[in-house]
């Protein structure tokens, strides 16, 4: 009987740049804006992002785009999702908001952007730029995606 052990470098991970944006902006306003400065086609992606967590579902939002001249994917993914929860005490209902994040480690950061693909750091920092001269658009960074604890939860 044959055996195939598998090694680490079976496993491909994926290469892609992130960069964190905080902003006052909702996410199809951001989603324009980045069109309009980027030069991209940035569109709401048929399905949100699910998660179940404590049995509270939460949803958060994508955009995508795919840039076929250089080869690479865009997705524009907000951080948190707000959700009601109604209880009942004493003949009242009481509804309590809850936000959840995607990314607990990093709950100053409003969106992400993550750019699949190889992406030189030339090309990087020229995008944050563009961010950053957008109105309504506090700051834009690039995050080191090995330092984060939730890094799974941008696999989709």
């Amino acid at each position: 009987m044959q055996v195939h052990a598998l090694e680490m470098d079976d496993f491909f991970e994926e290469e892609y740049s992130l960069i964190g944006i905080h902003s006052t902006l909702e996410d199809y306003k951001l989603a324009y804006l980045l069109n309009k400065n980027l030069n991209a086609r940035f569109y709401k992606a048929k399905e949100d992002l699910e998660f179940v967590r404590e049995k509270k579902k939460s949803s958060f939002s994508i955009y995508k785009y795919k840039n076929i001249e250089f080869d690479f994917d865009c997705f524009l993914i907000a951080n948190s999702y707000k959700g009601e929860n109604q209880t009942a005490s004493n003949q009242l209902l009481l509804t309590l908001e809850t936000k959840t994040y995607l990314i607990p480690e990093k709950k100053k950061v409003d969106f992400f952007l993550k750019i699949c693909g190889v992406s030189e750091d030339e090309f990087v920092l020229k995008t944050i730029n563009r961010i950053k001269s957008i109105d309504n658009v506090i700051t834009a960074y690039s995050i080191d995606k090995n330092t984060l604890k939730s890094k799974d939860f941008l696999i989709f």
